[in-house]
């Protein structure tokens, strides 16, 4: 059975951050019609959602009606300094995230999952531009500030924008492995030789049992 994977959007969102996961995610198994995803977005409200620069979409569902999905998707850009003081956006994330086989997040989500209360003892990463604000809005976390990408097991998280491919791209091989994430990739036509789960920029973090 398909993986449902459900990518957050709110006003603001920064294009990449959600779209690039979005495609990674909808065209892996593809070609031999596998089927190993099904992707689809959710916002506060069902109604046009205006991204960076004006970029508009409509939502699948809304908060009251999105069901639950294996991987949530949570994506940065300026609006997540509003939606990371939203009640409605905290409690969906929260609910949703609990209920999820991973969170990934990308760029500045990571400051939405910090609110939220999601990243307290573990390690993680964002933009560079706001490693400060995450270390200012989850001081319970580790940032690392040269990481691409952070693998906690639950919880992923991305450095800026395009780093969200490799999160995502990362969540692949460890679902379905690394031979059918390297054929997604190159499908894309996106290098990732450098950037597979034992390349340099994913960290992988062990934690001990209980």
């Amino acid at each position: 059975m398909a993986r449902r994977v459900a990518a957050l959007l709110f006003d603001d969102v920064e294009v990449m951050d959600f779209a690039g996961p979005f495609e990674v995610f909808a065209v892996t198994g593809q070609r031999s019609g596998a089927g190993l995803f099904e992707v689809f977005t959710v916002a506060r409200e069902r109604r046009p959602v205006l991204a960076r620069n004006g970029l508009s979409i409509n939502p699948n569902f809304d908060f009251a009606e999105a069901p639950e999905a294996e991987i949530l998707v949570v994506p940065g850009g300026y609006g997540t300094r509003r939606e990371m003081h939203d009640a409605a956006t905290l409690a969906f994330v929260r609910a949703h995230a609990e209920s999820a086989e991973r969170v990934l997040s990308v760029c500045t989500g990571a400051l939405i999952l910090g609110r939220a209360g999601l990243l307290d003892g573990l390690s993680a990463t964002t933009h560079r531009g706001a490693l400060h604000e995450l270390r200012e809005h989850a001081p319970a976390t580790t940032v690392l500030d040269t990481a691409r990408v952070v693998d906690n097991g639950h919880i992923v998280l991305s450095a800026g924008i395009s780093a969200g491919i490799d999160a995502a791209l990362h969540l692949v091989a460890e679902l379905h492995g690394v031979e059918q994430a390297a054929e997604t990739a190159a499908y894309m036509e996106y290098d990732w030789r450098h950037r597979t789960v034992d390349g340099t920029s994913v960290v992988k973090v062990q934690r001990a049992a209980g």
